[in-house]
């Protein structure tokens, strides 16, 4: 207590004075014998911090208060002894005593922790005084909910996109495909009031929508012959294109997957056991797919930025201890060795984990096994449940994100109470609509795309919310590998080749990243050895600069005869029909005057007619 309080030198200084509340704690501590914690103590059960969304104009200030409650219903106040930190010092600093300042406008929030418990403070800061937001008309609650966050803001949206943006966007998102120029111009000469609504219902029932969603879900699930082998990859990637193409409830998905049992190569679902196999595995993936919850820090120590500790990790892990793993006899050597996953009424102890506790839910009591009943089916229960805080505000913020590029909140796998959202009352409303129809996909999807708030037009310098985290506009973004590559070939009119592949097949419905593709490799397919979104590459690097300025495999769909330019070329087409049909295949629009006048002046400097057309496309 001397050298903390600075009565005797010490090497790390003054920690606090001699009349401090904390140097009074460790001497009323020490004075009745250092008495060890007993499992009968109150617990600390959550934290109440006011006020937790606050709006602060730049340079305003506002004292936080923290109160910790116990399991005996003791309330205490605990703002002096608890820890700050900003996740952003751009927009709002905090002190160590709670105190908030705002910076600059955006939004902010502020970390607190005490004894092992988080919350978070929101903190808004005005770009402007709070205005009605005029020009723009809610299509439905998203746009409803978004308006109240950016009148809160003092921000404006972005004009409506036009239909050209809209079609090329909502095939790009839908069905990770170009429009055809024909539908182009049939989209864009409709006068249909509903055209919008009624595309998007046609492209959720496409057979690329089954091709791009079911890569979405190989990527999320890992789908790879390296952990399921040939045979087994093929049942599990036809499960999943079953799942997508019968548009089959999340929950009822989720379900399949976390009960399986069965072989290798007649289930579908049995593959998620093997893709991962050991208990923690499982619990870490289990809780970051289906939760967007981020496990794997409590294996080792309580959670740094949550309230999960040591039990919750182990206690999640127990679900997966009661497998058993055998092999299918000659069936197995026949077909390379297929697997018998199956549940078993005690623990295997071949599965049993680093530290063994009874299997036990978030914040639930211990569960027990009920005449031999799957254990896992408690688990299954439990995760779908509608009031669940995790399953719907999850998935809700990974199709947000598919669709827009940002997703409510960021990483959209890591969902904790000091990750608060950027939109928090849309995020709810998103989960309560899901649950509400049944954990419907192209409910959701259809909720989303037919928004205001979604068809915004693009800005690529916006003045205000530059992140896009506002959703005030469009943020422009790279077109995922596979849809680039499909891109590439819908613009030059080419197929590419993949070994050990029909002709014909395109790179979002490959199966699993076996299948060669140096384009692919280069613009970042994952390898889907983790379940993070991250792992998909999403940074720019000179090796795909090149690849698109002058690689051989770029200039041969160019130049290629049968490709769509060759084609055009052979029918004896005009220049005018020829540019116009080039911007309809590749920027889904017409070209402007002004690029017209651009075109006309590249074809008169080319040595040839064709090779300037060739530019063109290129």
């Amino acid at each position: 207590l001397r050298k903390s309080s600075g009565a005797m030198p010490h090497r790390g200084g003054v920690r606090f004075s001699v009349d401090s509340p904390r140097n009074c704690v460790l001497r009323d501590w020490i004075a009745t014998g250092l008495a060890a914690p007993s499992s009968h103590d109150p617990r600390i059960v959550k934290l109440e911090v006011t006020p937790n969304q606050p709006v602060l104009d730049a340079g305003r200030e506002t004292q936080v208060q923290v109160h910790a409650v116990w399991s005996d219903g003791l309330r205490h106040d605990v703002t002096a002894s608890a820890l700050y930190d900003s996740r952003d010092e751009r927009i709002v600093e905090v002190s160590g005593l709670g105190l908030v300042r705002a910076t600059s406008p955006g939004k902010g929030a502020v970390t607190v922790r005490f004894a092992g418990q988080v919350a978070a403070v929101d903190v808004t800061v005005p770009y402007a005084k709070p205005q009605g937001v005029t020009d723009f008309t809610p299509a439905n609650f998203i746009d409803e909910l978004a308006a109240i966050e950016w009148q809160r803001l003092g921000v404006t949206p972005a004009p409506p996109a036009s239909d050209t943006e809209f079609v090329r966007r909502a095939y790009l998102d839908l069905i990770g495909t170009l429009p055809q120029p024909a539908e182009v111009r049939s989209f864009i000469q409709s006068n249909d009031p509903a055209k919008r609504t009624n595309r998007i219902d046609q492209l959720l029932e496409r057979a690329e929508y089954v091709d791009y969603w079911t890569l979405k879900w190989g990527d999320l699930l890992r789908a790879h012959r390296r952990y399921l082998g040939d045979k087994g990859l093929d049942t599990f990637q036809g499960w999943l294109r079953r799942c997508v193409r019968e548009n089959r409830p999340l929950d009822v998905i989720c379900r399949e997957l976390l009960t399986a049992q069965g072989n290798l190569f007649t289930s579908g679902p049995v593959a998620y056991y093997f893709v991962d196999s050991k208990p923690e595995e499982l619990a870490e993936t289990t809780a970051q797919v289906f939760l967007g919850v981020r496990l794997q820090c409590a294996r080792c120590h309580h959670h740094p930025l949550e309230a999960w500790s040591q039990d919750d990790y182990y206690g999640l892990s127990a679900f997966f201890t009661r497998l058993e793993i055998k092999d299918s006899g000659n069936l197995g050597v026949r077909f390379g060795g297929p697997k018998t996953l199956r549940p078993t009424a005690t623990d295997n102890p071949n599965r049993m984990p680093l530290i063994r506790r009874a299997p036990q839910l978030f914040n639930e009591p211990p569960v027990t096994a009920d005449n031999g009943k799957d254990v896992r089916q408690h688990l299954a229960d439990w995760i779908t449940r509608p009031d669940n805080p995790y399953f719907a505000r999850n998935f809700v913020n990974r199709y947000w994100a598919w669709l827009t590029g940002v997703g409510l909140f960021e990483p959209v796998d890591d969902l904790r109470a000091t990750n608060p959202p950027s939109h928090p009352a849309l995020l709810d409303a998103l989960a309560r609509d899901f649950a509400d129809h049944h954990f419907d996909i192209k409910h959701l999807l259809r909720t989303i795309c037919n928004s205001h708030v979604y068809q915004l037009a693009s800005e690529r310098n916006p003045a205000r919310d530059g992140n896009g985290l506002l959703f005030t506009h469009r943020v422009p973004r790279r077109l995922p590998a596979e849809v680039l590559l499909d891109a590439v070939n819908h613009a030059a009119g080419t197929a590419e080749s993949f070994d050990g592949q029909p002709p014909g097949t395109r790179a979002i419905a490959l199966p699993d990243p076996t299948v060669t593709s140096y384009f692919l490799t280069t613009f970042g397919r994952p390898v889907r050895t983790n379940a993070c979104e991250c792992a998909r590459g999403s940074t720019a690097d000179l090796s795909q600069a090149l690849h698109m300025l002058n690689s051989a495999a770029i200039h041969n769909k160019v130049i290629q005869p049968a490709g769509r330019l060759g084609r055009m070329l052979k029918a004896g087409a005009g220049d005018a029909e020829i540019i116009e049909e080039l911007y309809l295949a590749i920027l889904a629009r017409l070209p402007s005057a002004d690029e017209r006048q651009t075109v006309r002046e590249l074809l008169a400097e080319a040595p040839s007619r064709e090779e300037g057309l060739q530019d063109l496309l290129w």
